[in-house]
């Protein structure tokens, strides 16, 4: 069935039409939704609640973009939601005081399981920033409009989600090195 035929069976409520287009979706979504959450419990949530906003929405996709595009945007908006519903209040942050650092999250020594390991332990809205910035090309002025926080604060939170990553394979790092004598 061609995707487009899937859309339209999925507008009329056809349950083979949904479960199908879950089957084709949500390992891609899945592991989008992992990015944005604490653990692997709060991703099946992320996902499940996207998946119920992409089958009461998905009249409203357009055609005028990438199918695939407009579910990983409802994916995340979830994510960010769920965030958003759950959090007090942001720290005020004086930026100047924060220096930006690079992360190599490139370096061979570090598995893509090390890496995913040590975002999802960033708290909630260093990791946030951090994959809408670092991971998804985001920038400051969008990511303070998605979760609601001064560009100022999204600039401080991604220097301080770099700080600690770059703490941690540093120690990482060491343990290796020192594993290895």
């Amino acid at each position: 069935m061609s995707l487009d035929q899937l859309i339209k069976n999925c507008i009329k409520q056809d349950a083979k039409a949904q479960s199908q287009l879950y089957k084709q979706y949500a390992s891609k979504l899945f592991s989008l939704c992992l990015k944005y959450s604490k653990n692997y419990a709060e991703a099946e949530d992320n996902l499940h609640d996207a998946f119920i906003t992409v089958f009461s929405k998905i009249n409203q996709y357009n055609n005028k973009g990438s199918f695939e595009g407009w579910l990983k945007r409802i994916a995340i908006n979830t994510a960010l939601q769920r965030y958003r519903n759950n959090v007090g209040v942001y720290d005020i942050v004086n930026e100047e005081n924060i220096k930006d650092v690079s992360v190599d999250l490139e370096d061979d020594e570090l598995s893509i399981d090390f890496l995913l390991k040590i975002i999802q332990e960033l708290p909630d809205r260093y990791r946030l920033v951090f994959n809408l910035y670092v991971l998804d090309g985001y920038s400051h002025v969008e990511i303070s409009e998605l979760i609601n926080i001064s560009t100022g604060t999204s600039k401080s939170n991604l220097a301080r989600a770099r700080m600690i990553l770059k703490d941690k394979i540093e120690v990482y790092k060491a343990s290796l090195k020192s594993q290895s004598l």
